[in-house]
């Protein structure tokens, strides 16, 4: 195991968490929770689970993302402050 990756990864993670909350933007949270997920598949091939890791990555970054945008496209995304 590399530590240098291990630990840049894990600061990766929590930095992309805190941002996907504090973003008020929808598109821009759904994009940054879809490199959230590609980072976790990053960490499950690091920890030699690849079929973890390709399942994170097809439904975490892929098949999610993809819904979570068509859901923003067919709804206003719009809120009344």
């Amino acid at each position: 195991m590399i530590w240098a990756l291990d630990i840049s990864m894990l600061i990766f993670l929590v930095i992309s968490a805190v941002a996907a909350i504090a973003v008020k933007d929808l598109l821009s949270s759904v994009i940054i929770l879809s490199l959230y997920s590609l980072i976790m598949a990053i960490v499950w091939v690091e920890l030699r689970a690849v079929d973890v890791a390709f399942t994170e990555a097809a439904v975490g970054a892929g098949i999610t993302t993809v819904l979570f945008i068509l859901t923003i496209m067919k709804t206003s995304g719009r809120y009344e402050e």
